[in-house]
């Protein structure tokens, strides 16, 4: 039996569907801080809802990735979890002419 970890480092061998992948991190990444967060607080997608006023169908969808959230719901999410939503810009890689003038 394959397991999904070398079959995904198979396929990543492929130009085209690395840069795929690749694109798709970024959702992914929210997705699994959404989840990650909502579980380690021990909550139900129900009980995220009851906090938050947004529909437990919604979060459902956005943690399935159905559903592209706005900063807003975000904020949102983050504030019935009593947590502070945090969006970050990283350099992909240090510039080799970072510092020279």
């Amino acid at each position: 039996m394959v397991r999904f970890d070398d079959y995904l480092n198979e396929q990543l061998k492929d130009p085209e569907f690395k840069k795929e992948y690749d694109a798709l991190q970024p959702e992914f990444e929210v997705i699994r801080a959404i989840i990650e967060a909502r579980t380690s607080m021990n909550l139900t997608q129900q009980e995220l809802s009851e906090r938050t006023g947004i529909n437990q169908a919604d979060i459902s969808k956005l943690e399935n990735g159905t559903r592209n959230p706005s900063v807003r719901l975000l904020q949102k999410l983050a504030e019935g979890m009593d947590m502070t939503l945090k969006i970050e810009f990283v350099p992909k890689k240090q510039s080799v002419f970072a510092g020279q003038k």
